[in-house]
């Protein structure tokens, strides 16, 4: 069952609501992360809780003192007895609140959600994943907003399989997808979009840290979307998906229409070295 902190209490989500006066409903003005929380233990909370007050702030939302209270809350569900050994997620949302001074939002709310992750399943980790290809550039790249209506658009009219849209601007440059960092393999190096033209992913940095320490060859540049079908293997990575390979981009086949060796190592190097992240 999930559980939500609002209005200074935990409660079931079905006991918690937000007035329909709120921007993130009337407007989709808001910003969240996904922290996940392994055997009871935060994983890069600090990074993830940076990157949320960056969000809220490039957002004009003043939220300022509700980010110094995340910690807190977070810690202080996970303290309870009964969530020892807790493993999901927390979810911090900030919303716009209900005023609207021309782009500057000073009465934000704030709720936590604690559920269960949902991650890939264990046929989705050995066989891979599609993506569906979405031909509009993502637009501000360094706030996490709620507001995902342009990456589920096409999702919705994909016949065939499908796990998450990949954005891929007019200019074909493939940045990111919906909820994901996105890397391809090709001629020895790990290519991936530099930040700025995508969210700076907590799992993405740990990711290129371990891949150079461990010799992997990185280059920060978007990769074109006619290199796609020339990549010997492309993955995603996030909080819920750590790496997770991708074997199709619409039509497009990346490599041989199998998991590489890359995503493989770099997975089991995440998994290996995750305990230098946890938030102990």
């Amino acid at each position: 069952m999930a559980v939500c902190y609002y209005d200074g209490k935990y409660a079931p989500m079905e006991e918690c609501s937000l007035p329909l006066t709120d921007l993130a409903i009337q407007r989709g003005v808001g910003a969240f992360e996904s922290i996940r929380i392994y055997d009871g233990t935060p994983f890069a909370m600090t990074m993830h809780l940076d990157r949320l007050a960056g969000s809220v702030a490039g957002a004009g939302i003043e939220a300022a003192g509700i980010i110094g209270k995340l910690p807190g809350v977070i810690r202080g569900w996970l303290a309870q007895e009964e969530n020892r050994g807790f493993d999901g997620l927390a979810k911090p949302y900030i919303t716009g609140g209900d005023v609207n001074n021309r782009g500057v939002f000073p009465n934000p709310r704030f709720f936590v959600i604690f559920e269960d992750s949902h991650g890939p399943t264990p046929e989705e980790r050995e066989k891979g994943v599609v993506l569906v290809p979405n031909h509009i550039a993502r637009p501000f790249p360094l706030i996490k907003s709620t507001n995902y209506l342009f990456g589920f658009i096409p999702l919705g009219k994909a016949e065939d399989a499908k796990f998450e849209s990949l954005y891929i601007t007019p200019e074909g440059e493939v940045t990111e997808s919906m909820s994901s960092n996105f890397f391809i393999c090709k001629e020895g190096k790990i290519v991936t979009a530099p930040v700025g033209k995508v969210l700076k992913g907590v799992t993405r940095d740990i990711i290129l840290t371990l891949a150079v320490e461990n010799g992997f060859k990185v280059e920060e540049r978007c990769p074109r979307e006619s290199e796609l079908a020339e990549a010997d293997e492309a993955f995603i990575t996030g909080s819920v998906k750590e790496v997770l390979p991708v074997v199709r981009i619409g039509a497009v086949k990346i490599g041989n229409g199998r998991p590489g060796p890359v995503a493989q190592a770099l997975r089991h190097l995440f998994m290996k070295n995750k305990g230098r992240w946890m938030d102990k």
